[in-house]
């Protein structure tokens, strides 16, 4: 190893509890941030897909705004910009309400695409026996959308992970922000960075198990050339059902 390597400074931090605390920190801001960005998320997809222009359009540009522009910048802006217009957040809040907002703009158009990648002919289907708008969506397209839905929104949970390291720019005491004041204290770099990194992908690779699961779960999407008839059999069935 490269000269000034601590063998017992890594092995003393890697099971620090001032580090756990920021990978529990990391982790419930993970959950928080998909939670509020998943409602908030189909709620600017369905806008999206409405026929009424001052539905869609909002929903348009909020989506182009925030994957258009840094997730960094937005933070800052929250927590240092948004006090000299007289609403001042906590670096907690700031942290929930930045990456809320900035996933919810990427999961809207997962859910927009895996709505959209239900075949019209489903929809259709739907209507011919008898069911209202919101019914087709709700029994017929989005049990099907939510296989195409499912992988992605997974890789987006992953990514998550690691995008909340961000957050520790206004301080919030994340586990990258907790390892930095560490070297700080401890004037270890390379020990300390490799700790938060294992820590990373410990996360990253227990979540990865979760998501197989998840994906065995839902299934793979149906195909273009059986879905129409699939469509219309489970269209039917909820009718009988109901």
């Amino acid at each position: 190893m490269a000269q000034g390597w601590s063998w017992s400074g890594f092995f003393d931090y890697l099971f620090n509890p001032y580090i756990l605390g920021g990978a529990v920190t990391t982790l419930w801001l993970t959950l928080a941030a998909i939670a509020g960005g998943l409602v908030l998320g189909c709620t600017l997809a369905l806008a999206r897909l409405s026929k009424y222009r001052w539905l869609s359009v909002p929903a348009h540009f909020y989506i182009w705004v925030f994957r258009g522009t840094p997730l960094l910048v937005q933070l800052i802006i929250i927590y240092t910009g948004l006090p000299q217009l007289g609403l001042r957040l906590s670096v907690i809040e700031s942290a929930l309400l930045g990456l809320i907002l900035n996933e919810a703009a990427y999961l809207a158009e997962i859910v927009r695409g895996g709505i959209q990648g239900v075949p019209l002919g489903q929809t259709n289907a739907a209507r011919a026996v008898g069911f209202s708008g919101a019914q087709a969506m709700r029994y017929i397209v989005m049990p099907q959308a939510l296989r195409l839905i499912v992988p992605t929104l997974g890789n987006s949970v992953n990514g998550l992970l690691k995008t909340t390291s961000i957050a520790s720019v206004i301080s919030m005491e994340e586990l990258l922000r907790r390892t930095q004041v560490l070297i700080q204290e401890k004037f270890m770099v390379l020990e300390l960075f490799i700790v938060a990194a294992i820590y990373y992908l410990v996360m990253t690779t227990a979540w990865d198990f979760v998501q197989r699961r998840i994906e065995r779960h839902f299934g793979r999407a149906y195909s273009n050339t059986a879905a129409p008839a699939q469509g219309e059999a489970a269209a039917a069935a909820v009718v009988e059902q109901r």
